[in-house]
């Protein structure tokens, strides 16, 4: 017989413990160093961004203000990552809809320098006809992952199926008689 209590955690237990809890700290970690070079890179790109500002102004056309746009989503995309860090910390869970999110900014971006290019490839051939097919394949990943977030977001204000609570109601508002009817 031994001379443990039940209730007492074997070493294997405690050992097991401990593991769990130093991934835990070490996973914690990661997390605070990526989203510190993610908000390093953030203002890297604010104060870039600032500084190309006016170039609009005094270069004028379309160059500047594409690579205005093309930084302020750049700018978004990183922000949605570190809101995605910050979520999966908090929840302890990997969120899937800040990177569906993500995806969804990526492409845009991309949508929008593409089209500038195709403009300027305009009758070109191959080269037009190339981006204009980009362009309709990113709009339908957008599409795409716009819909994911969107079922994703769905399923998520569902009620769980298989609650105990449902149970429960389902028993207090079955009457007697319909339980003999089943018997």
């Amino acid at each position: 017989m031994s001379t443990r209590s039940k209730d007492a955690p074997s070493s294997e237990e405690r050992r097991a413990e401990v593991i769990d809890r130093a991934i835990g700290w070490l996973e914690d970690s990661l997390y605070v160093v990526i989203a510190v070079v993610l908000a390093i890179c953030a203002t890297a790109l604010v104060v870039d961004l600032a500084r190309g500002v006016p170039d609009l102004f005094v270069i004028g056309g379309q160059a500047p203000v594409l690579e205005v746009l093309d930084a302020v989503l750049l700018v978004f995309i990183v922000v949605e990552l570190l809101f995605a860090v910050r979520a999966t910390v908090a929840r302890r869970e990997l969120v899937a809809e800040p990177f569906l999110i993500v995806g969804i900014i990526a492409s845009i971006k991309e949508i929008v320098v593409v089209s500038v290019k195709a403009a300027e490839a305009t009758g070109k051939g191959d080269v037009f006809r190339d981006d204009v097919t980009l362009i309709g394949v990113l709009g339908v990943l957008t599409l795409l992952l716009a819909a994911a977030a969107y079922l994703l977001r769905r399923k998520e204000r569902e009620p769980d199926e298989g609650r105990e609570d449902d149970d429960a109601v389902a028993d207090s508002t079955a009457s007697p008689d319909s339980e003999q009817r089943a018997s």
